[in-house]
């Protein structure tokens, strides 16, 4: 068995305020993550190894046991659906919202009760699919991997589902939030065959981290 614990973590935002979380948990990398184009991090510890990923395959990672333990966003786990995954704990870091958005003059006559077919652009295609038919209303969801804003201003959907931390984007582009669908933060995922096979070892760094999560 690989006695290395590997940990993987998304470029961006949840690596960022990751740092400083693995630094309360005695997790420090030999050199910054934030800097260096490696893509596999030694750590102080010599059987803990970081991996840097994009964001959506941190699931697929751990679920395929390439990585023991991963840090995602709850958005990224929604959209997986959490498929060979523990949902560990909610390290309470990279927090935002989950929102429909639509622009400022349709929001100002808009009911969202009044809902019953929407045209919506989004990357999270299967979250928003459920959250619709758990309320009844059909969807023709067009899946974008970015600026998301932009869809409503040329004609391509009515609204979009995405991502909102301050609103300021959505403001800028004359969009406004018009329906919550879900909290969202970093959460400690680990891979299931993982947590039998090497559990004292991964237990104790998965406690030291929600300490340091508070």
């Amino acid at each position: 068995m690989d006695a290395t614990i590997r940990l993987a973590l998304s470029k961006g935002r949840i690596l960022e305020e990751s740092l400083p979380l693995l630094k309360r948990a005695g997790v420090e990398p030999a050199e910054d993550p934030l800097k260096s184009r490696k893509l596999i991090l030694d750590t102080n510890s010599p059987d803990l190894k970081l991996v840097i990923i994009r964001a959506a395959d941190v699931p697929t990672y751990v679920r395929f046991g390439a990585a023991d333990l991963g840090i995602a966003g709850k958005d990224v786990l929604m959209e997986n659906e959490g498929d060979g995954l523990y949902e560990l704990v909610d390290l309470k870091i990279a927090r935002c919202r989950l929102m429909v958005a639509e622009p400022v003059g349709l929001a100002a006559r808009d009911d969202p009760k009044s809902w019953t077919r929407l045209r919506i652009a989004s990357k999270y295609v299967k979250t928003t699919q459920r959250h619709f038919a758990a309320k009844g209303i059909q969807t023709d969801i067009i899946k974008l991997y970015g600026s998301m804003e932009l869809a409503p201003l040329v004609g391509l959907s009515d609204r979009i589902v995405d991502l909102v931390d301050t609103g300021k984007t959505l403001k800028a582009n004359g969009l406004a939030e018009v329906e919550h669908i879900a909290d969202i933060s970093a959460w400690l995922v680990a891979n299931k065959a993982a947590m039998k096979m090497k559990h004292a070892r991964l237990k104790s760094l998965v406690d030291r981290l929600a300490q340091a999560a508070g």
